[in-house]
């Protein structure tokens, strides 16, 4: 007979390298899922990291396999000290994405690093990790995960969006949870705040102080990508052969670029909606705290935005990445095929005993 209840540590870092997301979590099953985070933390990246994780998609294979076993060490340490500092002493399991360093799924590749058996052995701890290569193995985009989470922990939505590294979206849609990336934000917000000296964009305050530059709008709202139908995911591969190109034409005026990225994106997420005011939405991720997008998100809609307890806006991805830990533990799916374009829906990660 399967547990009823769960004790878990969810791991996350994401694309926008600002730091890794911990939490403790009990989850109950009981008719439906619920949840209870007791304790959660960001660890921000040391500067020699951030830099080493954003060249790494250049790196050789050789040298991937040398960072795999560095990351790898230096995750254990930091889950190590989360477990000691909050003095956790009951956990069924870790559940870690890793760092995504690649992700080609049209060429059958993903790679997320912080993923090595070597992660329980050094926190003493069962871990289930490495949830995106099985499904790219099963003709699936590898992304996005979370859906799944959204499905089973916060039904009451019509939409989640998430606003991290990159803007991406789960809904109920004749029966099926569909989800996809819709477009980048903060790894390209963060990019150009970072060029006028600031670590990101607090408030949006960069980009109020610019004016919209109607050509530079029009070059981004024609990206190919935005014609796909899903299922769709991006990685800062697309960011860097796309966007950035575009971008680096107008980069005399970064409050311009920055201004005019924002209302890119809002017109992006509003074209995904349905734009009905009894629909809701639930935003959360770091863009969450940009006031000047959020703004014009509104704007450009008629929905319900939803701004949840700032634990859930931060650690929502680390939250569902422990349930995602937790399906795989009861060998139920955690991947939908409606998401990810799958063969066939999964039970998805790793699981390595200590």
């Amino acid at each position: 007979m399967k547990k009823a209840n769960y004790k878990i540590i969810g791991v996350m870092s994401g694309t926008s390298l600002d730091g890794i997301d911990l939490v403790y979590v009990n989850f109950d099953f009981k008719d439906s899922w619920s949840y209870k985070i007791t304790r959660s933390e960001t660890v921000p990246y040391p500067l020699n990291w951030q830099e080493t994780l954003a060249a790494a998609i250049n790196y050789s294979e050789e040298g991937l396999e040398e960072l795999n076993k560095k990351y790898t060490n230096f995750l254990a340490g930091i889950i190590s000290r989360f477990i000691e500092t909050h003095q956790i002493k009951n956990i069924d399991a870790v559940s870690s994405h890793g760092h995504t360093i690649k992700h080609e799924p049209e060429n059958k590749y993903t790679l997320q690093i912080g993923n090595l058996p070597e992660l329980a052995y050094l926190t003493g701890q069962t871990v289930i990790c490495d949830f995106r290569v099985q499904d790219v193995a099963l003709g699936g985009q590898g992304a996005p995960l979370v859906p799944v989470g959204d499905q089973l922990l916060f039904p009451e939505y019509r939409y989640c969006l998430n606003l991290g590294g990159f803007a991406n979206i789960s809904t109920e849609k004749n029966g099926q949870r569909l989800a996809y990336d819709i477009c980048a934000v903060n790894t390209v917000i963060n990019y150009y705040a970072q060029q006028l000296g600031k670590e990101f964009d607090e408030g949006g305050k960069l980009a109020g102080a610019g004016k919209l530059n109607k050509d530079l709008l029009k070059k981004l709202n024609n990206l190919s990508f935005y014609d796909q139908k899903p299922p769709k995911s991006l990685g800062i591969e697309w960011v860097k052969s796309a966007v950035f190109p575009i971008l680096e034409q107008y980069k005399g005026n970064l409050p311009d670029v920055l201004h005019t990225y924002g209302l890119h994106v809002a017109e992006q997420i509003s074209k995904t909606l349905d734009n009905q005011p009894d629909s809701k939405v639930l935003l959360t991720g770091g863009g969450t705290f940009n006031s000047f997008l959020i703004k014009h998100l509104r704007e450009s809609s008629k929905c319900h935005f939803t701004i949840p307890s700032q634990e859930i806006i931060n650690y929502k991805e680390a939250l569902i990445f422990g349930l995602l830990g937790v399906l795989k533990l009861r060998e139920e799916v955690n991947v939908l095929k409606s998401v990810t374009g799958a063969k066939n829906d999964h039970s998805s990660g790793v699981v390595y005993e200590i």
